[in-house]
């Protein structure tokens, strides 16, 4: 087939914009040949197992799924009861970015509380944390929190432990939303374990896509007990895929352990996009000190692949023209500029070149 688009376009929109690593490629050539059996009952499927316990430990179980919303719709709704509400952040992914699903497809209600840096608190999730056993309110059995969040701030594994024992004292279990939840292990320099499993997190979704995979996420279960029904789960809601070896092919060149110093390929991509990001904001530091950009501010820390910033007005859709990312808030002329494993200093420098020029 003939390449149907421009290949030397690069943009900051977003990290799935780009493709995939050559790894995962050379993994889904490697699970092509020969027949397995379907549906999950595969070699690669039972090997990517073993891949997630060497990661979040011992009697954990993952279910390979398509998508990041997927993911989460099904690993919510396996925590919940019918008459279950989830406590979010009003950022949160799950609250403003899938179309409604958790609630259309799950029925789950989604509770959110409103935070300045996209992060709960204790104190932010008793606000909605209430109601128990009155017949009259869907009940908060579920608190979900984003890690790296969707402004692009991280829980160090003091706050999520918090949040866990809080949650767990008050008869709830703890969701997260692991979409870029290798930008948070290679921001952190800790293990996945560290923040998730050690501290009290009960069901997450990995994510893949965002990482370097053509188009791979799993329902990692941490704790049995908080999670019932996901083999039927997530073939209701069309996310059993019948040729599973690609997706498990997938994970697994992400997360097979490695030798090299360097890390995994998870933690290579993510540490990759992560100082991309951390490159951007500092050129934009630099312009602004020197006096070649001017009127540019940033709304959030810059902890993981996002940059998060407000422009001059009309300079956002300028320098669209040149390189594509998206508004994050238009009333207040910010905007969210994201970088990939396959970022490259000359774009951050091309990018930063042409806000100078702009501003």
């Amino acid at each position: 087939m003939t390449t149907l688009h421009d290949t030397a376009v690069r943009g900051f929109a977003s990290d799935n914009y780009s493709g995939v690593h050559p790894e995962v490629l050379a993994a889904i050539a490697a699970a092509n040949d020969g027949h397995q059996i379907a549906y999950g009952e595969d070699a690669y499927t039972a090997r990517l197992q073993e891949v997630f316990a060497h990661h979040f430990g011992e009697g954990v179980e993952a279910f390979p799924v398509f998508n990041g919303t997927g993911a989460n719709v099904t690993g919510l709704q396996s925590m919940l009861p019918r008459w279950g509400a989830v406590i979010a952040a009003s950022t949160a992914h799950i609250n403003v970015d899938e179309g409604g699903a958790p609630e259309r497809v799950a029925g789950i209600k989604i509770l959110n509380v409103p935070t300045d840096d996209g992060k709960l608190t204790p104190e932010l999730v008793d606000r909605e944390a209430w109601g128990w056993g009155d017949e009259h309110r869907a009940q908060p059995l579920v608190v979900s929190i984003t890690q790296s969040t969707e402004l692009g701030t991280l829980y160090t594994p003091d706050e999520i432990r918090a949040l866990g024992d809080h949650a767990h004292e008050r008869g709830m279990r703890l969701h997260l939303d692991g979409a870029r939840l290798s930008n948070a292990a290679a921001a952190l320099d800790l293990p996945l374990r560290a923040f998730t499993t050690d501290v009290g997190v009960d069901v997450l979704s990995f994510g893949g896509t965002k990482n370097g995979a053509l188009g791979g996420e799993a329902v990692v279960v941490l704790d049995p007990a908080a999670s019932d029904g996901l083999l039927f789960l997530r073939k209701l809601n069309m996310q059993l895929a019948s040729k599973m070896r690609f997706i498990s092919a997938q994970l697994i060149a992400l997360l097979e352990p490695s030798t090299d110093p360097a890390g995994e390929l998870y933690l290579r991509n993510a540490r990759h996009a992560n100082a991309m990001a951390a490159r951007l904001r500092a050129g934009v530091e630099a312009g602004l000190a020197d006096g070649s950009i001017a009127g540019v501010a940033f709304s959030q820390p810059t902890q993981s692949n996002g940059v998060f910033a407000t422009l001059p007005v009309g300079v956002a859709d300028e320098l669209r023209k040149a390189f594509r990312f998206y508004d994050w808030d238009a009333s207040k002329n910010e905007v969210r500029w994201m970088c990939s494993f396959d970022t490259t200093e000359d774009d951050v420098d091309a990018f930063v070149a042409e806000l100078a020029r702009l501003t």
